[in-house]
């Protein structure tokens, strides 16, 4: 797994422990995977001028703690004891802000073409990982993007197909991923 630390990111408040991964959808620009936007955009390095999309990016200030790309790697932005700018206004069980419980786990994807094999197998993967080291962490404590921000956010989408993620977490064995 490759690991860029963003310095999008803060500490997370005391006594407040992850509970909740959020799955998010990204590509940058619209509709274009595998730009490298997406790393300059979590770095803070975005050059918004390369792109007319990019003019509503400027000054943004966000991140994740993960990437997973369309063939399946791994990228890690924020560690997991850090809280990452990815879910912005939120709720989930009544709760409000949940940077401050969650993991952020964007698949680069958006809401026209379908998420590939490889995203499903090691997005399942990781989240399986991150419910062993954060007990509180169940599957149905992964949710959407859209679930904690409805009305606000469409991802990850109608592409994502729930059951077929949900399957791939009850086959996952291998735990190697090495996470900080």
């Amino acid at each position: 797994m490759r690991q860029l630390i963003s310095p999008h990111r803060n500490e997370r408040p005391q006594g407040i422990g992850v509970e909740l991964i959020v799955l998010h959808a990204i590509s940058l620009p619209a509709g274009q995977f595998e730009t490298g936007y997406i790393d300059d955009l979590f770095m803070g390095r975005l050059d918004c001028s390369r792109h007319p999309d990019f003019d509503s990016l400027k000054g943004l200030q966000v991140s994740a703690h993960f990437v997973v790309d369309r063939r399946g790697r791994v990228t890690q932005f924020v560690p997991c004891d850090l809280r990452a700018w990815h879910a912005g206004v939120s709720e989930w069980q009544g709760r409000s802000g949940c940077n401050d419980f969650a993991i952020g786990i964007e698949m680069i994807g958006d809401e026209q073409q379908p998420f590939t094999a490889a995203q499903y197998r090691e997005t399942a993967r990781l989240c399986r990982v991150l419910m062993r080291r954060y007990p509180a962490i169940s599957s149905d404590h992964i949710v959407g993007h859209q679930d904690i921000a409805p009305g606000r956010k469409w991802d990850p989408g109608i592409q994502f197909q729930w059951g077929r993620f949900k399957d791939s977490l009850q086959r996952i064995r291998r735990l190697d991923m090495e996470i900080i």
